[in-house]
């Protein structure tokens, strides 16, 4: 069966020659051109990826996101106007995975595509065990190893970490690392994300001298498997 994306592009030319690529490449595709209907076709379709415009008429890709995002963990991919941290930082934080700049080659958008659709199957099959290099996580354990050394994490740090591996390559802003970890209603201090992420260098990469937490300036973290 062929991997659906559904491609939500109020703009013709860019949508037309999207549907062409990706046809070209093996992917079934559907556009929508509006983000109402398209947020419609997203819940209601089985889609296996969305490719979003952040400007839509009748409403917005930031919308559309956190629409879907309530139902469903659909990889999606923002497509953005212009190459704005804030525009970045808006989608991910409305649950994007990715986000790309117009005008981008489309050689790198069938990578990004390749590379969030892998990270989707592989977590499907490793749901319960996440792994990078000699880091191991086992969820339904509550464990982490490092070179088969335990290493002791609070609940929210366990909860931090697991939710960086899942999400390795992809930069995570502060925001939406503090609805998933923390939850929408929590009513803190902001820089708590910043404070465990702190916590985690600490206890994994300054203690065994590696590196796979990054920081993004301006946007967030990424998690990524570069130890050696």
């Amino acid at each position: 069966m062929k991997t659906k994306i559904l491609v939500i592009e109020d703009e013709v030319k860019i949508a037309r020659f999207l549907e062409l690529e990706l046809n070209h490449e093996g992917y079934e595709v559907e556009v929508v051109n509006d983000g109402r209907s398209g947020c419609e076709k997203a819940i209601s379709g089985n889609v296996d990826l969305i490719i979003l415009d952040l400007m839509l008429p009748e409403l917005s890709g930031i919308e559309v996101c956190r629409r879907v995002r309530r139902v469903s963990d659909v990889p999606i991919i923002m497509l953005t106007a212009k190459d704005d941290v804030s525009d970045k930082v808006m989608g991910l934080d409305s649950g994007a995975d990715d986000y790309m700049t117009k005008s981008f080659a489309i050689e790198e958008l069938l990578a990004r595509i390749r590379v969030v659709l892998k990270r989707k199957e592989k977590k499907k099959q490793n749901s319960h065990t996440l792994e990078a290099g000699k880091l191991m996580l086992y969820k339904d354990e509550h464990r982490v190893l490092f070179n088969e050394k335990e290493v002791s994490l609070s609940k929210k740090e366990f909860k931090l970490l697991s939710y960086l591996m899942e999400n390795r390559g992809i930069v995570l802003s502060r925001g939406k690392i503090l609805n998933y970890v923390w939850g929408y209603d929590f009513y803190g201090d902001t820089n708590v994300t910043d404070v465990y992420i702190r916590y985690l260098r600490n206890k994994i990469d300054q203690k065994f001298e590696v590196q796979f937490i990054h920081t993004i300036r301006g946007v967030g973290y990424m998690f990524k498997e570069n130890e050696e």
